[in-house]
């Protein structure tokens, strides 16, 4: 069965799937944009689980219970702070997404979401990390079809959108 990669607009912390992907600081404790947009609606018992993981290096990635989110898990990735493109933050964007896929199939997550990562106070251009964002999923899907059957990308707003569904739509011509 193909997995479905489809880009809506919405408020992740909304999203029925088994887990949303947070778009998170290193130490998990919250902290604005989707991050903390995430930790308010799901209440403060994930604020003490996170203290119990400790800090999560950029790039990898941590999951917790959605608590009080209609999403099952929470798995929490720090992106790359946008320094120009000189300290390896495609690589480590890419790590971002490819983590999160890997520990919702070690979860048995069949549905995930995720939230823009890096692109809101991290400054990583838009376009550019629609791009590694939507490639890297093509290739971990394509690399090892199991559980999943449905990513969406949810964006915020108009302009996430339609990066995010030009990014896609290159990404699936590409692979014709």
């Amino acid at each position: 069965m193909r997995v479905r990669v489809e880009v809506i607009r919405g408020d992740i912390t909304k999203s029925r799937v088994d887990a949303i992907v947070n778009a998170a600081n290193p130490s998990l404790l919250g902290g604005g944009g989707v991050d903390g947009a995430i930790h308010r609606a799901a209440g403060p018992q994930l604020l003490a689980a996170c203290r119990q993981l400790g800090s999560c290096p950029r790039g990898e990635a941590r999951v917790t219970n959605g608590f009080n989110l209609p999403a099952h898990f929470i798995i929490h990735t720090p992106g790359p702070i946008w320094q120009g493109g000189i300290a390896d933050e495609a690589h480590v964007l890419a790590d971002c997404y490819r983590n999160s896929l890997q520990l919702a199939e070690k979860m048995g997550c069949r549905t995930v979401d995720f939230a823009s990562i890096s692109t809101g106070i991290y400054g990583f251009p838009l376009p550019r990390a629609a791009r590694i964002a939507t490639q890297t999923i093509n290739e971990v899907i394509s690399e090892n079809p199991g559980k999943l059957r449905r990513i969406r990308m949810v964006a915020f707003d108009g302009e996430t959108e339609n990066a995010y569904k030009q990014a896609l739509s290159a990404a699936y011509f590409n692979m014709a």
